[in-house]
């Protein structure tokens, strides 16, 4: 009866926090921000609100906890009595690591990734992914995703909905304690279950 309270209250607080993210997103709508469909925008990110109409993120993009946003820049007001702005552009099926900093007058091509505590100060091609500070281009999306199908044919996986926190028991993270000694692992079918509860994604359409 507990777990089942318990499993109860948790999806009314998810339901809660979709309702509160739609209306924050609202918000920045009435302002001008552009927001596609299917974005995961956590309420930790630090979006540049007087200047958000100048953002434009594309569907289906995600973001990590504490990433910013900036579309302008006031450090030179007081020596030029001028403040740099640029739009910043997201485009669709980008994800952006946790505590990314992206700078006025960027562009993020489509299906990019870039890794966490970057700094976005230039332009990220289409089908790239990125890290660091400055960000650069490290490789292809095609050979960064080949490279994980590789190491997904001899790491362990575990099935989103066997291990994931709301499911795994005391053996199975025991037996995920154990797998991962000398290595890592996959979650999979994650992202597929989140979305249809819901969860992963807010849908906006």
């Amino acid at each position: 009866m507990l777990g089942f309270l318990l499993n109860m209250l948790g999806k009314i607080r998810r339901r809660i926090n979709i309702y509160r993210k739609k209306r924050w997103w609202e918000n920045l709508r009435k302002h001008g921000m552009e927001i596609g469909k299917g974005v995961n925008l956590p309420f930790s990110t630090a979006i540049d609100v007087s200047h958000c109409f100048l953002i434009s993120i594309g569907d289906n993009c995600g973001f990590g906890d504490e990433c910013m946003i900036l579309a302008h820049d006031a450090m030179p007001n007081e020596y030029l009595d001028a403040t740099r702005i640029g739009r910043v552009k997201i485009h669709e099926s980008c994800h952006i690591g946790a505590r990314t900093l992206i700078l006025p007058g960027v562009e993020i091509g489509p299906r990019s990734i870039v890794g966490a505590n970057s700094v976005v100060a230039k332009d990220i091609p289409p089908d790239s992914v990125a890290a660091g500070n400055p960000a650069r281009v490290i490789c292809s999306m095609e050979e960064y995703l080949n490279k994980l199908k590789a190491s997904m044919q001899k790491e362990p996986l575990f099935p989103y909905k066997e291990y994931d926190i709301k499911y795994i028991t005391k053996s199975k993270k025991r037996e995920m304690i154990e797998k991962l000694d000398k290595t890592n692992g996959f979650m999979v079918g994650g992202y597929t279950a989140m979305t249809e509860d819901g969860e992963a994604l807010v849908r906006t359409e």
